[in-house]
């Protein structure tokens, strides 16, 4: 047997991109490209009164001049994240009115990027103002839904039954999290060209039909009529789902003009239309008998969303599926605050909730004289409690021990501020990890070409993951050939329907999908291996022996539930004096189910473990009370991980194939590392300092004070 998966392969796509083969969306090179350069609103509410066009118009190489006056006309998705979505419901120029500070609400295009640039700053605008609401703390919230319209609420016990825990809570406490922004590599940029009555759209997309429906939708045309091009993304963390607005209005100009047409959405423009990750304000209350074992778990959240689209942050559905306690109460608001649209972020939801749930329960241990390692293996769950469901697969209380047991946690001291180094403060903390395991429906093309090379088609797309070498590992394997052997394309509408790259469920739902690709293969000329099949191909004259594949989600989803788990162990460095923390030491233990990837499985988790880092410690927007403005807005003044920040991280896996899961037991790995990350960084400051901190980022002026 060819054995390739669980093995360390390092990616098939590396040399491309290392040497500027690769090409990405905004690099397409068209003949006959213009350039658009959008106009943002440089007020947070109210409404324009008008727009002087006159001096733009007539400078160099100024082509249109698009504004809410005459913006083209497109038509509203279905907007059900199944068929077609876009992140903002109010599409693009839909009238005067200004709802959060940076909305577009024009675009210039020119010839060159520069012209339409400087043309863009000729426009005169004169506003309406009102009032922004920026706020959190002034806001009025509601009820929150989630996304496919569930109430974000659940009461079991006696909260159910309204009489609620009498006795106070053993502890009691809230946390918060500052607005993150995503900050891709890649910025988010498009080329729209139309032919006759058939659009190409090269975007950034980690859903490629749906994107394709989308558009087909906006412009009533037949889903056939569009054609989406992603063969590569620069990172993306949730923020290239959907059409943006400036999408959305780059494909309607490009039609307009009759001209490809390029846009491409600057750092500081990205930091109020392409989306982040809400702050959050959340309180935990855990009721607990002097063993630790819980009686009670009270967790309510508050997130913001826009005027223009809602969208919850879900920090309280991780709840259910860490701790077991017999009465239960979660509950979720939301408010709309003048600001852009909030989306989806690694492990949205899990990671700030994670921090809230892991930093209490760190409390907790402390308040109790327990071992945080041992007050979680008293009370993991078996079930998903607001499902009413066991888990397929679970080895969580592996990951804990494993994790104690790799990085000493027996012989850590047992009082704050009790380790020192050369003379900083040393801490050491730990936190739980957890993500739902996800998949969705995917389909794959393979050909098996004379000179024995195979062939991999599919719509998915690799935004950083390792998909392409996946895609080759799991080929190889089932087909029997070298990964070298393989070539894989990916991101093309044109290929069958991959799937979405989000959530962690392309791995999970392309896998077992590419493997049945291969086996029909086979099984089409009824061939005993590879071998066979390219020797009856190269006697025929053909061209290619080919297959298709798909894979999707049954019915197990009604039985079980399914989840990944892990433990994050750290150490800390702290200069008082000069409020500097270092991250000295990191061990992460994950059961993910199978690995297919070794090396790219621990690189997966490295990378959440730096977000992580960064939200611990750094990541942080703000907006200016009086204007509504973000006050962060591009590499410099976002503050985010470099090299120097990180310490070694070393990953271990640990647990067995989840097969009720799907065909190769495979979860996905893309988000859970960043999970319990920053709950582990505040609860090793708390070792090093007795100071407990429980606003992120925890920055230097905090420890100082």
């Amino acid at each position: 047997m060819n054995k390739v998966i669980g093995t360390a392969v390092s990616r098939t796509d590396g040399l491309a991109k290392v040497t500027g083969k690769a090409t990405y969306s905004g690099e397409q090179q068209i003949p006959g490209l213009v350039h658009g350069y959008l106009v943002t609103s440089a007020i947070a509410k109210g409404r324009i009164r008008s727009i002087s066009t006159q001096a733009a118009q007539k400078a160099p190489g100024v082509i249109a001049i698009i504004t809410h006056i005459n913006a083209p006309k497109v038509f509203k998705p279905t907007n059900n994240f199944i068929t077609s979505k876009i992140y903002e419901a109010r599409l693009p120029l839909s009238d005067e009115q200004v709802h959060y500070g940076g909305q577009i609400i024009g675009l210039v295009v020119a010839d060159t990027f520069e012209r339409a640039r400087d043309a863009a700053q000729l426009l005169q605008v004169e506003y309406d103002i009102e009032t922004a609401l920026v706020d959190p703390a002034k806001a009025a919230y509601k009820p929150a839904i989630a996304m496919f319209g569930e109430e974000m609420a659940f009461r079991k016990g006696e909260f159910s039954t309204g009489t609620g825990v009498t006795e106070p809570p053993t502890l009691e406490a809230t946390y918060t999290t500052s607005t993150e922004l995503h900050v891709p590599m890649e910025p988010h940029a498009i080329i729209a060209q139309w032919q006759g009555d058939a659009l190409t759209v090269y975007e950034p997309s980690q859903w490629v039909m749906g994107t394709q429906r989308t558009y087909a939708e906006l412009f009533g045309i037949p889903w056939e009529k569009v054609r989406i091009v992603t063969p590569y993304i620069g990172g993306a963390f949730g923020s290239k789902v959907f059409p943006w607005p400036h999408g959305i209005l780059c494909a309607a100009v490009a039609r307009q003009i009759q001209r490809p047409l390029k846009v491409v959405v600057s750092r500081r423009q990205m930091t109020a239309n392409t989306g982040h990750r809400s702050e959050t304000e959340q309180t935990v209350k855990l009721t607990a008998a002097k063993d630790g074992k819980l009686e009670a778990i009270v967790h309510t959240a508050k997130s913001a969303t826009s005027p223009v689209e809602v969208f919850t942050e879900p920090c309280t559905n991780i709840t259910p599926v860490m701790y077991a306690a017999p009465n239960m109460q979660l509950n979720q608001t939301v408010a709309a605050l003048n600001v852009g649209t909030p989306t989806f972020m690694r492990a949205p939801g899990e990671t700030p909730g994670m921090w809230a749930l892991e930093s209490a329960m760190d409390e907790l241990a402390w308040k109790l004289n327990l071992d945080p390692v041992e007050l979680r293996l008293k009370n993991e769950t078996t079930t998903h409690q607001s499902k009413n469901l066991p888990f397929s697969s679970k080895h969580f209380a592996d990951c804990l021990k494993e994790g104690a047991k790799l990085f000493g946690w027996q012989n850590r001291s047992r009082q704050p501020r009790t380790l020192t180094r050369d003379g900083k403060l040393i801490g050491w903390g730990m936190a739980a990890a957890t993500f739902p395991g996800l998949r969705g429906n995917a389909t794959v093309k393979v050909r098996l070409l004379p000179d024995g090379r195979v062939n991999v088609l599919t719509s998915a797309n690799d935004m950083g993951t390792g998909a392409y070498t996946m895609i080759a590992m799991m080929t190889a394997e089932t087909l029997g050939v070298s990964v070298d052997k393989v070539s894989v394309e990916i991101g093309d509408s044109l290929f069958p329907d991959g799937g979405l790259a989000g959530g962690s469920q392309m791995t999970a739902s392309l896998a077992p999908a590419v493997q049945q690709a291969c086996q029909n293969l086979l099984k089409s000329g009824k061939f005993a291996n590879t071998k066979e099949a390219l020797k009856e191909l190269q006697s025929s004259g053909r061209a290619a022996v080919e297959a298709t594949g798909s894979s999707a989600p049954s019915e197990e989803a009604k039985k079980w539930a399914f989840q990944s788990w892990g433990a994050h162990f750290c150490e800390v460095a702290i200069d008082e004096e000069l409020g500097r923390v270092r991250v000295t030491r990191w061990l992460s233990v994950m059961d993910i189910g199978r690995v297919m990837n070794a090396k790219a499985a621990a690189s997966q988790i490295r990378g959440g473990v730096i977000m992580g880092i960064g939200e611990a410690l750094m990541e942080e927007c703000v907006f200016d009370p009086n204007t509504g403005q973000p006050v962060v807005y591009d590499l410099a003044t976002y503050h985010y991980p470099s090299h120097a920040d990180i310490p070694r991280i070393d990953v271990t896996f640990v647990g067995k194939p989840d097969l009720t899961f799907n065909p190769l037991g495979a979860r996905g790995g893309g988000e859970i590392g960043i999970t319990g990350v920053a709950a582990a960084v505040a609860n090793a400051i708390y070792h090093a300092t007795g100071k407990r901190f429980r606003s992120l980022p925890i920055a230097p002026d905090k420890l100082m004070a």
